[in-house]
């Protein structure tokens, strides 16, 4: 009877802790912008090709342009190398 009350207990435990979140970069962008919300809430916009243009955006708002650390960069193309017989 304790092994199920404990097992009872464990499925309880996991059911209410919250989920992870998610990874807020996109890593199709260089750039994104930091938007805060209050002194320590803040999300991340993840859509601007350069600095400039997330500045731009930026510009009178509480938020600031930072550099995507999971910039994936852009799709190399394979060359294939041509065979001359």
């Amino acid at each position: 009877m304790r092994i199920l009350i404990l097992a009872a207990f464990a499925v309880a435990a996991v059911s209410t802790t919250p989920s992870a979140r998610a990874q807020t970069y996109d890593p199709k962008y260089p750039v994104c912008l930091q938007i805060y919300q209050g002194y320590t809430d803040y999300y991340f916009e993840c859509g601007y090709t350069s600095m400039p243009q997330c500045q731009a955006s930026a510009s009178g708002r509480s938020a600031q342009c930072v550099v995507n650390p999971y910039y994936a960069g852009p799709k190399r193309r394979v060359q294939k190398r041509r065979r001359d017989y």
